[in-house]
């Protein structure tokens, strides 16, 4: 295992918990096993060998498969589980085919929770590398199954990808709706509400889950910043949907929320207030209503389906 951080530290741990013996890589001297790559690979012994690349995509992947292609030989499989681009993935298998050394991209969910609970993984490869794997699969996957050969190379990636699309736009209903409940005049209990949502809803979830534990931690979220980055499998989702011409309005709408949390005084809203000042002579001044109060000149009368003049 290369990597050995939150994801990749609990996975090696799994894969030991089931009987698999691990070698571990990382560049933190407190953490890793062996000092380099080349000592890794030497200490797998006699080949098949299986490398598990469990490191940030981008830069560091690019570097880890770089260096491990001249150290593997022909039989050997080298899996790529972290968050990378499917189109590097399909690069990599072409790259790693030429020197008879097999790949495989393994999308990986579970974060933290992956340990006790298991990982579900959507895998892509050769059909002879993944059987290889599988031992190693079937010990990360949750005993309920959660373990898919999606297809070839890239495939796995790109089923990640899709997969934490979704993942944005279901957090984003989650955060929609908690904002609603908190804000009403009615002193709605939000946290009693999604208690109730845990049991027989349709919109009962993990994800609601987590969100009951974490305002059972933090009633009200008062510690948390709001703030959400995006690790680009967001963005990539939505380039794709372009590309194919597939409607995603809903993980688009999620992931442009992530980048409206980063700025603490929108450019584009000062605009919009300059523009209602220009057209209506409204105050561009920040002025703080209540909530009963907003929206209270530009309303829509939806019974009649009119809206009173800016």
């Amino acid at each position: 295992m290369v990597g050995l951080g939150r994801m990749g530290g609990n996975m090696s741990q799994r894969l030991e918990q089931r009987g698999h013996e691990v070698v571990g890589y990382d560049r933190d001297p407190a953490t890793t096993q062996v000092p380099d790559l080349a000592a890794l690979v030497e200490a797998l012994g006699p080949g098949p060998r299986a490398v598990w690349v469990m490191i940030p995509s981008g830069s560091p992947t690019e570097d880890a498969i770089a260096e491990l292609a001249g150290l593997l030989a022909p039989g050997d499989v080298l899996v790529d589980g972290g968050n990378s681009n499917f189109r590097d993935s399909m690069r990599h298998g072409e790259q790693l085919a030429a020197d008879g050394i097999g790949f495989v991209d393994a999308g990986v969910s579970g974060g933290i929770w992956g340990l006790q609970e298991g990982y579900a993984l959507m895998v892509g490869g050769a059909p002879e590398h993944v059987a290889l794997l599988r031992p190693a699969f079937d010990a990360l996957a949750p005993d309920g199954g959660g373990f898919s050969h999606v297809g070839p190379v890239g495939a796995g990636h790109f089923t990640k990808m899709v997969h934490n699309g979704i993942e944005y736009g279901l957090m984003q209903a989650y955060a929609e709706g908690y904002e609603l409940l908190a804000a009403s005049e009615l002193e709605v209990d939000v946290r009693g509400a999604l208690g109730a949502w845990q049991q027989g809803s349709v919109v009962r979830s993990w994800l609601l889950d987590l969100l009951v534990l974490g305002l059972d931690a933090d009633p009200g979220l008062a510690e948390v910043r709001g703030y959400a980055s995006d690790s680009g499998e967001g963005r990539w989702t939505v380039n794709e949907a372009v590309r194919l011409a597939v409607p995603l309005p809903v993980i688009s709408a999620a992931l442009f929320s992530r980048f409206a949390s980063r700025q603490d005084d929108s450019p584009a809203m000062k605009v919009v207030a300059t523009l209602r000042n220009q057209f209506g002579g409204h105050s561009t001044e920040a002025v703080e209503r209540r909530p009963a109060e907003a929206g209270a000149a530009d309303a829509v009368v939806l019974g009649e389906g009119k809206m009173e003049p800016s």
